[in-house]
């Protein structure tokens, strides 16, 4: 276990926009940043980051937390695997207390695989590096592909040796179990003999975002065998192939700040244009474009060039996938390499520079670059050339901007010589059956918020009480340890007010009554909390909830106010008033209901000393309300 003054270093060390930043491209919005949601495929950003509040809030998927339950989050990992990531990005020395024999035991799962892949890694490199095998075939064949020492180095590339069981007696040596290499995908066992998967290969790791190893590629050197060139570590808890992009690791920070990522084919294209000084470059590793890599992408810009090996059929197949990347609202450019190159081989041809120009001066919008290669195969074919236009116009529908569709309409009836009208009306033919299908989707109900009082009328009286107690309690989780001037004119923290202005109030929603519950106990303790002591709570519900109640998704932009010389006055200027109307509009919410209820009890009423009773309590409780009423400035219709 980690100690707690080591936690404690990192959870003062951790800067969350600098954390979430690694993963999720922010900008500024008034005090706050903001993003598109990494965890769900929106089109508009709905993923804030409050700095001051230290965490992060997802409105389209309801997650939030802070740095530390974000990279739980989106890199998989457990708690101790999060901190373990944040004290390396900090530099921080790990101190860990002794674990027993059982806690030792205990070990989370997916961190053993981490540490089996680590060691596997490590294994490869040392074999690569410190074996004449190693360094006489696998060291040579990447020297002969151009790479240096500091490039093999950066991208981890190792060697497995040309025998069975190299690393599987290796590990096993080092208390590894067996168990756990097949389930990692390092060994496999086939009637009762065990061997290495990825044997006589040169190793490619493949990263996670964080930089964890979480998989293999092997390249076979020989051919004297029917093994498949290229090898892939199988599926595991870690490694979902669909939800990978090989590089994006050594990319991300180059993707943020060219602002446009480029897509290649495979490990060797990665690693050269890395080393030619285009580093903001990604693959798919071989395999069709998926929604999760596209989401991945889209975390960190929305600007995508496709570069094509220079063999028309393989561009025409790998056209395919590129609809997706227009679903997923990416601005979607091309570049078709000379024939018989690949961005290896051209990379190394023109030089960093050279390369860098040519990208630039040949990427041409994909749907252009789509429509002249399907066009150039068609010929005088009016058969062929009526397939390619519903394929390039449903292309094209798949773009959610209509703005960019009628661009984009218009620039392809100009290449094909065909009618504008003809091809709207293939789109709209589209569109409507796209539509069709997403009808019997469920539509979101949206938040509704609670200052927002004429919605209060279409809701009944436990929606309303839940609405309001939220609100009470949203003040005590953002301000509970602010001070303000009681009317007696006494300095008074808002949990001490907030509490004796609701001392006979009995909350309903459970989740508010343990935030409550937990203030009371902090303050018997004698500390003074607000909601950040309680985002770290065991509870789920509690650590949800809070994190809600705390992150702002809104709010007026300062240049905005300052334009039109405007003043608008924030909570913590009123905080004595509206912690009080708070408690006071919750208040009349239970009396509005107390009354409802008993004159639900009068209508059965039996007798008549019940019926006296019942009208005695009525007309008190009228009396509060009206009371309440009159300090809010409520209204009272009949």
């Amino acid at each position: 276990m980690i100690h707690p003054s080591t936690i404690e270093e990192i959870k003062n060390r951790i800067d969350i926009v600098d954390v979430v930043g690694d993963f999720v491209s922010l900008k500024r919005s008034g005090s706050s940043y903001k993003a598109l949601s990494p965890f769900s495929n929106e089109k508009t950003p709905s993923f804030y980051v409050v700095p001051s509040k230290g965490i992060y809030k997802d409105f389209s998927s309801g997650k939030g937390g802070d740095a530390i339950s974000f990279v739980m989050e989106i890199d998989g990992l457990s708690y101790i695997e999060a901190l373990k990531y944040l004290a390396g990005k900090y530099g921080i020395e790990i101190v860990e207390e002794e674990q027993s024999d059982e806690a030792m035991a205990a070990q989370n799962k997916r961190e053993s695989l981490y540490i089996v892949l680590s060691y596997a890694n490590q294994y490869f490199q040392n074999v690569l590096h410190d074996t004449d095998e190693g360094k006489s075939i696998g060291l040579t064949y990447f020297k002969e592909r151009g790479f240096s020492e500091e490039t093999i180095k950066k991208f981890e590339l190792g060697y497995s040796k040309e025998i069975w069981d190299g690393l599987y007696n290796d590990a096993i040596k080092k208390g590894y179990e067996k168990d756990l290499l097949e389930e990692a995908g390092l060994v496999i066992t086939k009637e009762d003999r065990t061997y290495d998967r990825f044997r006589s290969r040169v190793i490619f790791p493949i990263h996670n975002i964080s930089g964890k190893p979480i998989a293999f590629g092997g390249r076979k050197l020989t051919s004297n065998d029917k093994q498949p060139k290229y090898i892939n570590s199988p599926e595991t808890e870690l490694y979902i192939k669909s939800r990978v992009l090989y590089g994006l690791y050594q990319a991300k920070g180059a993707i943020r700040k060219e602002d446009f990522c480029i897509l290649v084919e495979g490990y060797t294209d990665v690693i050269s244009l890395h080393q030619s000084g285009v580093e903001n470059v990604v693959s798919s590793s071989g395999t069709a474009l998926t929604d999760d890599q596209v989401k991945l992408i889209r975390r960190y810009t929305e600007n995508v060039t496709v570069i094509f090996d220079g063999d028309p059929a393989g561009i025409k197949a790998a056209l395919r996938g590129i609809d997706l990347l227009l679903e997923g609202d990416l601005n979607v450019k091309a570049v078709a390499l000379p024939e018989g190159e690949d961005p290896d081989s051209y990379s190394k041809s023109l030089g960093p520079a050279g390369f860098k120009d040519f990208v630039a001066e040949e990427a041409q919008d994909i749907i252009r670059f789509k429509t002249k290669v399907l066009l150039d195969e068609t010929g005088d074919d009016p058969v062929k050339k009526a397939s390619v236009i519903k394929e390039i116009v449903s292309s094209i529908s798949r773009i959610n901007d209509p703005v960019k569709r009628t661009v984009y309409i218009k620039d392809c009836s100009n290449l094909m010589g065909i009618s504008e009208s003809v091809l709207v009306a293939e789109q709209n033919k589209i569109l409507i059956e796209k539509r069709k299908g997403q009808q019997s989707e469920p539509v979101p109900l949206p938040e509704i918020p609670p200052e927002q009082e004429e919605l209060l009328d279409k809701m009944d009286i436990g929606q309303i009480i839940d609405l309001q107690e939220r609100e009470s309690v949203r003040v005590l989780v953002n301000y509970g340890k602010n001070k303000i001037q009681t009317r007696e004119l006494q300095d008074q923290y808002v949990i001490n007010y907030f509490l004796n202005e609701s001392e006979e109030i009995q909350f309903s929603n459970v989740t508010y009554k343990k935030i409550i519950d937990f203030f009371k106990e902090k303050l018997r303790e004698g500390e003074i909390i607000d909601g950040e002591n309680l985002i770290n709570h065991p509870d789920e519900d509690v650590r949800r909830t809070v994190v809600d109640l705390v992150a702002d998704k809104y709010e007026i932009s300062q240049d905005w106010k300052e334009k039109h010389n405007i003043h608008v006055p924030r909570e913590t200027e009123f905080l004595r008033d509206v912690t009080y109307t708070n408690v006071l509009r919750l208040k009349f919410r239970i009396i509005e209901h107390l009354i409802t209820e008993e004159k639900k009890k009068l209508k059965e009423a039996r007798t008549e000393k019940e019926t006296d009773e019942l009208l005695d309590e009525i007309i008190e409780l009228e009396e509060v309300r009206v009371s309440i009423a009159k300090i809010l400035g409520i209204v009272l219709v009949g």
